[in-house]
């Protein structure tokens, strides 16, 4: 019986850096200690990466969980031939590489929904082979009311309630409704994750929260929120509330739209961040960087956000909380 939780890493789009930062986290990073890791993709882009960055590991092929993410000199790749390696093309967009990232993703989600993994990890993407594949839609975003971004960078964790949207239309979008919502995600995910009571600010949408949005639409979905048990605070100047979460008064920040969390999230710490959607039925995670087609194959490519992204989930999957020392050496 293992009673460790596997955390799925899907290997993105295999023409970037994908493989080789899930290949030097899971080399470097001590995952073994932490969880069973399962990479998820094309066995022969993990090969390459191995090879490419001199490592002494054995790849493996398997088509089942049980067993898989038991020993840290191989690396369990659960390939089901979604791929044909012939259109691996370094530093070049292809659909067929699109049509294979589409279908990694909804494998870990099925492995996931069937409670064989307890954590999901998409690695860096690439748009172009999606839309080409015509799979950009299916995998890319968020769903108003939903499904949440979430931003986590060392003590910094920000939940965004509205995400790619304009902002003249973020005025009218946000109600009393979706801030109630979006609290009680947050709340829930948080103490399922072993963070009990967790502290929320909600930032104001004006300055200094002082208007009519922050009155009507924001301020009473925090009291209903509230008046269940939910800690939260607000909607407070979102000019202090980031701050306020950095010195540790607060566990995350729940921002109004796109850039409000995100000037704040890259402003603090760029490096060793990484992404999470909530509302989802399990922990699914990716980096913040994208497919880097300059520097595939030199071997340079950072895998310290890849490391954060690995050591979080395994960590909340495990009912331990946030990793404090999620960084990378």
């Amino acid at each position: 019986m293992h009673n460790k939780p596997v955390v799925a890493t899907m290997i993105g789009d295999p023409c970037g850096i994908g493989p080789e930062v899930v290949v030097k986290s899971l080399a470097l990073g001590g995952m073994y200690e932490r969880c069973r890791p399962l990479v998820v993709g094309s066995t022969e882009a993990v090969q390459q990466a191995v090879d490419m960055l001199g490592l002494k590991l054995k790849v493996r092929r398997v088509s089942d969980v049980e067993g898989a993410g038991l020993d840290p000199a191989v690396l369990d790749v659960y390939d089901t031939g979604q791929l044909d390696p012939k259109f691996i093309t370094p530093a070049k967009a292809n659909a067929e590489c699109g049509l294979a990232s589409a279908a990694w993703l909804k494998e870990m989600d099925q492995l996931a929904l069937a409670g064989k993994v307890q954590a999901t990890i998409m690695g860096p993407i690439n748009t172009d082979a999606l839309k080409m594949a015509g799979k950009f839609d299916e995998v890319v975003g968020v769903e108003v009311g939903k499904t949440y971004l979430f931003l986590i960078t060392g003590p910094l964790r920000v939940v965004h309630l509205t995400d790619h949207i304009p902002l003249r239309q973020v005025c009218d979008i946000i109600s009393p409704d979706l801030v109630y919502k979006a609290l009680r995600t947050i709340h829930d995910d948080f103490t399922r994750w072993g963070i009990p009571n967790p502290r929320i600010v909600v930032a104001g949408l004006n300055a200094h929260a002082y208007g009519d949005e922050d009155k009507h639409q924001i301020a009473p979905g925090v009291e209903k929120a509230k008046a269940e048990g939910v800690n939260v605070t607000g909607p407070a100047p979102p000019d202090s509330v980031f701050r306020w979460c950095i010195d540790g008064q607060y566990d995350v920040v729940l921002a109004m739209f796109h850039d409000q969390g995100h000037i704040a999230v890259k402003t603090w710490g760029f490096v060793g961040n990484c992404a999470m959607i909530l509302g989802m039925p399990h922990i699914h995670m990716s980096v913040a960087h994208g497919t880097a087609f300059d520097i595939v194959g030199k071997g340079i490519a950072s895998h310290e956000m890849m490391l954060t992204a690995l050591r979080q989930a395994a960590s909340l999957a495990a009912g331990k909380g946030f990793h404090k020392d999620a960084v990378a050496a």
